[in-house]
């Protein structure tokens, strides 16, 4: 299994903290793929990373062995988790800050993430209630976590 991490990440907030999300696979739409590179840009040196588990059709089995032995707590994004305002997105990613762990925010793979996944993991974030792509999701979580980012910073990015 080969992963690609856009950048390791060093500081967010307060105190030391790292914040690692996990893609399956590399995003093969090129105009998504852009969004990715641009927010995860955006993201440096802010303590979060982008860790793409792709390869050679890495399974979804190996993708979920590989989230489950990542130190740290383990978030997913479901559709059937806790749906959070940006406001709440961003208290989120200020605890983790203050709190100084590492939290790996996992989308999951075409099919979904196992019943046995579900269960390890500490919680589970909705990010629409609506279908999408995994190359659209993994946009719309690094758009949030600029976004949460940019709240914490008091920022004008953000507008309620």
């Amino acid at each position: 299994m080969a992963n690609r991490e856009i950048d390791d990440g060093v500081r967010l907030g307060l105190g030391m903290a790292r914040i690692v999300v996990h893609l399956h696979g590399r995003a093969k739409d090129r105009s998504a793929r852009a969004l990715i590179d641009d927010f995860a840009g955006r993201i440096k040196g802010r303590g979060i990373s982008v860790d793409e588990h792709s390869g050679k059709a890495i399974s979804a089995l190996e993708y979920e062995a590989a989230l489950v032995s990542a130190s740290g707590e383990l978030i997913l994004l479901d559709e059937g988790g806790e749906s959070l305002s940006s406001r709440d997105f961003s208290a989120l990613v200020e605890g983790i800050g203050l709190a100084g762990q590492t939290v790996n925010l996992a989308i999951g793979p075409s099919d979904g993430f196992s019943d046995e996944i579900k269960g390890a993991a500490k919680r589970l974030i909705s990010l629409s209630t609506l279908t999408t792509t995994h190359e659209l999701a993994a946009v719309l979580l690094l758009e949030q976590l600029y976004r949460a980012t940019e709240i914490n910073r008091n920022s004008p990015y953000h507008r309620d």
